[in-house]
């Protein structure tokens, strides 16, 4: 049994361009902008997705992030593996594929087509700010 004492809280992202970042979760997700303020000096966006919270920020004065990794159309997802946070997923509860097409509509790309990985239907899709984001229906 897993600790009780945990419950998962959020994601927390940061943007070269948080409100853009912010605007495409809401325009490929559905989500909502639950709030806006700045921390720190830096603006910080709280974005809600099927009841899990996205912090995306802007840069804070004299702090210096690095490029994001590019996310990349992988051949073989098994050959992708780096040190550190791989992606982030979600149940897509309805018909994935149809979904997938509406986001490709719109210009969504996907490092990983829709296919069958031990027996799951998934995905992966380039989300802003080199962030991987895995769609699982369920």
């Amino acid at each position: 049994m897993s600790n009780p004492a945990f419950a998962f809280d959020h994601v927390h992202l940061i943007s070269p361009a948080p409100k853009a970042a912010a605007e495409w979760y809401v325009e490929m997700f559905g989500a909502v902008i639950k709030r806006e303020s700045e921390t720190r000096g830096a603006p910080q966006i709280f974005v809600e997705i099927g009841g899990m919270t996205v912090i995306i920020r802007g840069q804070r004065p004299g702090e210096e992030p690095s490029d994001p990794k590019p996310v990349t159309q992988y051949k073989d997802y098994s050959s992708h593996n780096e040190w550190g946070t791989d992606h982030f997923g979600f149940m897509y509860k309805g018909d994935l594929a149809s979904f997938c097409k509406e986001l490709r509509g719109k210009g969504v790309t996907f490092p990983v087509e829709l296919k069958n990985f031990n027996g799951n239907t998934l995905c992966y899709v380039a989300a802003p700010d080199g962030v991987s984001i895995e769609l699982m229906q369920c």
